[in-house]
């Protein structure tokens, strides 16, 4: 059986390509190239661990990919571009994205945490709901997001 963190750079790598959709083409990548220890459950676990997600590619297509980045956006950040409109009623924050780029967003904002006020997130294709800490607060919550992305 082949190491650990040689399997983590492999999978790697076969995300960075940003050919394969699903679960089931990367447990048939790893089997082909020798790692045999593979399942669906493990794979689930290492796309959690590597902060992977499910988006589109250059051609369109649905892939599971590395996130280039998850710092805080600049504004030459490409997620800031991905950032449609933002909203809020008296409980939740809402962001529309570009479709295929919620989850990453979400991650960043999860990423975050309480500190900046975030709770937790809920992200769709192109949806993100985010619930605050503190629904008092939720002015600042709003505010500290709308610094991130506008």
């Amino acid at each position: 059986m082949r190491q650990t963190s040689e399997l983590m750079d492999f999978f790697k790598s076969l995300l960075k390509k940003e050919h394969l959709s699903s679960q089931s083409e990367i447990v048939d990548a790893l089997i082909d190239a020798g790692f045999n220890q593979i399942n669906q459950s493990k794979v689930s676990r290492m796309l959690s661990k590597s902060g992977a997600v499910r988006t589109r590619n250059a051609t369109g297509e649905m892939v599971y990919c590395l996130p280039a980045e998850l710092g805080i956006p600049t504004t030459t950040s490409p997620l800031k571009n991905l950032v449609v409109d933002i909203d809020r009623n008296e409980s939740l924050i809402v962001i529309r994205t570009s479709p295929g780029a919620a989850q990453l967003i979400a991650r960043l904002l999860d990423s975050m945490g309480k500190a900046e006020g975030i709770l937790g997130t809920i992200a769709g294709d192109d949806t993100v709901f985010i619930t605050p800490s503190n629904c008092k607060k939720i002015d600042g919550t709003l505010a500290v997001v709308h610094k991130l992305f506008d």
